[in-house]
């Protein structure tokens, strides 16, 4: 019996990792708002973490501004 895929065998494992990555991404959003914080506050609180996790010396927000 042949495998069977959802689209195809190469792009079967892209898609179920973008989806698991957009599940994590509501439900942080959605667990931050219920802490009060908007959407902007989230996106901003998540390019200072991975500025830190990059070694980034400044948070990605303020090398866009400059």
């Amino acid at each position: 019996m042949p495998a069977a895929y959802l689209i195809s065998r190469t792009i079967d494992p892209i898609f179920a990792v973008s989806v698991g990555v957009v599940a994590a991404a509501v439900r942080i959003n959605r667990e931050e708002k219920e802490k009060g914080k908007t959407t902007q506050e989230t996106i901003e609180s998540l390019k200072r973490r991975t500025a830190m996790l990059f070694g980034s010396d400044q948070p990605a927000i303020k090398a866009v501004e400059k």
